[in-house]
């Protein structure tokens, strides 16, 4: 396996991590500051920004919503087709590794 496709591995596993931990914040939500702890877990030298960048791609798929404050956190929180990604009620789109099902 080259580099390019281990980057691409991680990013795909990484924007799933941080959908399925913003699932278990709702109703709440959360701010990035666990995520990034979360993803250390699997991928000790993650950062912050990486995290960012991941979840601006969510965003941008309408999977997550993000709400900046004036000393720039973001507050996260799934959209409807977050939650049904996120609960295997509709199709995954490319780009994030949702594990499969595989017992029923």
């Amino acid at each position: 396996m080259n580099f390019a496709e281990l980057a691409k591995i991680r990013r795909e596993a990484i924007r799933w991590h941080l959908i399925a931990a913003i699932n278990l914040s709702r109703p709440y939500g959360m701010y990035t500051e666990p995520l990034l702890s979360i993803v250390q877990s699997v991928y000790p030298d993650a950062t912050h920004d990486e995290i960012r960048k991941e979840l601006d791609y969510l965003e941008e798929r309408e999977l997550v919503k993000i709400k900046k404050d004036p000393f720039n956190r973001w507050f996260l929180d799934l959209t409807r087709t977050g939650i049904e990604c996120v609960e295997y009620t509709i199709d995954c789109q490319p780009g994030i590794a949702r594990p499969s099902i595989t017992q029923i």
